[in-house]
């Protein structure tokens, strides 16, 4: 049985490199910690994509797809601040 050649999927990927990547990780995993505002956009942003079609497919097709990501995305920031301000009010002392 003939083996094709092996193809080296990664050609700029040295060892060097390879530090540099896992450097940059362990660095935003270590600010992952300290600043969760851009892991949450990331979230909702990532929750839309989800949130959007659904929109886009509910309305006819009559918005554009723009349009139902802003929809999307309202419907978002409504849901969090709603669940945000009833923690608020029945649970006072955490805040």
């Amino acid at each position: 049985m003939i083996k094709p050649p092996r193809v080296n999927m990664f050609p700029l990927l040295t060892p060097q490199v390879f530090a540099q990547i896992l450097a940059g990780i362990n660095e935003i995993w270590l600010q992952w910690r300290k600043q969760k505002l851009p892991l949450y956009l990331f979230l909702a942003m990532c929750f839309n994509l989800v949130v959007a079609p659904v929109v886009y497919a509910a309305t006819g097709e009559q918005f554009s797809h723009f349009q139902a990501w802003a929809l999307g995305l309202l419907g978002l920031v409504t849901l969090s601040l709603s669940t945000y301000l009833f923690f608020v009010m029945f649970v006072p002392e955490k805040f």
